[in-house]
C-alpha cells in the first residue's frame, strides 16, 4: 500500500541570510546581481604574517540587534549568524509558531566546524592562567549543534532539532534532511540551513597549509575566480543560510507565499580522499542523479545549477566534467554559476546561502552571475555566466554542496504551481 506521507509537497515560505555581502537577504541579493565581491583583508585578526591575508568577513554585523547582550556572550559567532538569519527567514514566511503547533516544528542548522574562535580563545586561557578561567559559556557557544539549539529555543520550535558536520556540505545535508523529514511527516515545518565562523588563526592557517586557498594577496576582490583558467584556490567565507520549509497544505493554511517547492534530494559518498575530490567525478554524478531521480525529473528538464564551484584546480575541473556526464549533450544548454566568487567559501554555510541562491533565482527570474571569469579554462568548458547576472525564467534549479571526507548533496528546486 502506497504510503501517502512520502508524497507530502514541500515548499519554501521564508529566507534568511548573513554574508560577506550583506547582513539580509537584500542586501546581499543586491550586491550578488551587481557582482560585487566581498573579499578584502582580514581584520578580526592581524594577518601580516600569514600566507594568506585576506578573506570574505560578514561586516558591520551587531548581533545586540538580535539578542541581549547577556545571551550574545553565550553563542558563538556562527550561533548568532544562525540566530539573526533564523529571526528573518521566520519573520518572511509569516509562520506563528504557537504552542498548538510547536511539536510540529524542528530546526536543523548545520555547521563544519563550529565556534574556533571559542576554541583558540579558551584554549590560551588554560595556558595562561589555568582550568579556573576557561568561561561556562565555552561547550554551548562553539559546538555544532548549538546553532540549531538556540534557534529553536529562541522560536518555540520543539519538532526535530539537529545538525550535521559535513564539511562543506553541511548546510544543504540540512536542507535536504529537513525536506525528508517533511515530506514523511515528522514535522510540518523546518527552520534549516548552515552557519559559520572559522576566519580565525588556526583555520586561516591549516586551510593555507593544504594549498586550498588563493594567495592572491595583492589582489583580494579578484583572487575568486571558479572555473577559470588562473584560479589558484578558495576565499574563505562567514555567514549563515536559513530556509524555512513547510508542508504546502500547512504553508498554505496560513497564507504564506511560497518561493519554490523542493522536489529532490541527493547524498553520495565518493570513498577516494580525505581532501580532494574524486576524479572520475563519480561522487558528484551520483549525487546530481539521485536528486534527478528523487524529483522524478528528467536531466534535459533543468536549466540552472548553482555549483560548488570553489575555485580550486581540481574542484572546478571535476565538477564541469561531472556534469557533463550527468547531463551529456544538454550539459552545454545549463546555465551554471558559482555564487562563490562573490561570497567566498562558507563552508559548512556554502549549501544554506546558495539554497536561498537558487530559490531566488527561480522566484526573480534572475541567475547570477561568476564573477571575475577572464581567461577559459579548456577543461571547463560550459557556460557559467561570466561576470553579468542574466535573466532566466526557470522551472528548476539545482544545487551542489561538496565536502572534505568525500561527502556530497545535491537539491532540486522548482518553480511552484498549485498542482
Amino acid at each position: 500500500m502506497e504510503n501517502f506521507r512520502l508524497n507530502r509537497r514541500v515548499v519554501v515560505t521564508g529566507l534568511g541570510l548573513v554574508t560577506p555581502v550583506g547582513n539580509s537577504v537584500e542586501t546581499t541579493w543586491t550586491a550578488l546581481k551587481e557582482g560585487r565581491s566581498g573579499a578584502d583583508y582580514i581584520r578580526k585578526f592581524d594577518a601580516e604574517k600569514f600566507p594568506v591575508r585576506f578573506a570574505c568577513e560578514v561586516n558591520d554585523f551587531d548581533p545586540l540587534n538580535y539578542v541581549e547582550k547577556k545571551e550574545a556572550r553565550k553563542m558563538g559567532a556562527f550561533i548568532q549568524y544562525a540566530v539573526a538569519a533564523s529571526q528573518e527567514a521566520v519573520a518572511d514566511s509569516g509562520l506563528q509558531i504557537t504552542d498548538d503547533i510547536a511539536e510540529g516544528v524542528g530546526t536543523y542548522i548545520s555547521s563544519g566546524i563550529g565556534d574556533f574562535w571559542a576554541i583558540e580563545r579558551e584554549h590560551e586561557k588554560l595556558l595562561k592562567d589555568g582550568p579556573g578561567r576557561v568561561s561556562p559559556f565555552f561547550i554551548p557557544s562553539a559546538i555544532v549543534n548549538l546553532a540549531s539549539g538556540q534557534v529553536s529555543i529562541r522560536h518555540n520550535a520543539k519538532g526535530p532539532n539537529s545538525a550535521t558536520a559535513t564539511a562543506c556540505s553541511a548546510g544543504a545535508h540540512a536542507i535536504g534532511d529537513s525536506f525528508k523529514i517533511i515530506q514523511r511527516g515528522d514535522a510540518q515545518a523546518m527552520i534549516c540551513g548552515g552557519a559559520e565562523s572559522a576566519i580565525t588563526p588556526m583555520s586561516v592557517a591549516g586551510f593555507a597549509a593544504l594549498r586550498a586557498l588563493s594567495t592572491r594577496n595583492d589582489d583580494p576582490k579578484h583572487a575568486s575566480r571558479p572555473f577559470e583558467l588562473y584560479r589558484d584556490g578558495f576565499v574563505i567565507g562567514e555567514g549563515a543560510g536559513i530556509l524555512i520549509l513547510e508542508e504546502l497544505e500547512f504553508a498554505k493554511s496560513h497564507g504564506a507565499r511560497i518561493y519554490a517547492e523542493v522536489v529532490g534530494y541527493g547524498m553520495t559518498g565518493d570513498a577516494f580522499h580525505i581532501t580532494m575530490p574524486d576524479q572520475t567525478g563519480s561522487g558528484a554524478v551520483r549525487v546530481m542523479q539521485k536528486a534527478l531521480d528523487d524529483a522524478g525529473v528528467k536531466p534535459e528538464e533543468v536549466e540552472y545549477i548553482n555549483a560548488h564551484g570553489t575555485s580550486t584546480p581540481y574542484n572546478d575541473k571535476f565538477e564541469t566534467m561531472a556534469i557533463k556526464r550527468t547531463f551529456g549533450e544538454h550539459a552545454s544548454k545549463l546555465a551554471i554559476s558559482s555564487t562563490k566568487s562573490m561570497t567566498g567559501h562558507l563552508l559548512g554555510a556554502a549549501g544554506g546561502v546558495e539554497g536561498v541562491f537558487s530559490v531566488l533565482s527561480i522566484y526573480r527570474n534572475l541567475l547570477l552571475p561568476t564573477i571575475n571569469y577572464e581567461t577559459p579554462d579548456p577543461e571547463c568548458d560550459l557556460d557559467y555566466i561570466p561576470n553579468q547576472a542574466r535573466e532566466a525564467k526557470l522551472q528548476y534549479a539545482l544545487s551542489n554542496s561538496f565536502g572534505f571526507g568525500g561527502t556530497n548533496a545535491a537539491l532540486l528546486f522548482k518553480r511552484y504551481e498549485e498542482n
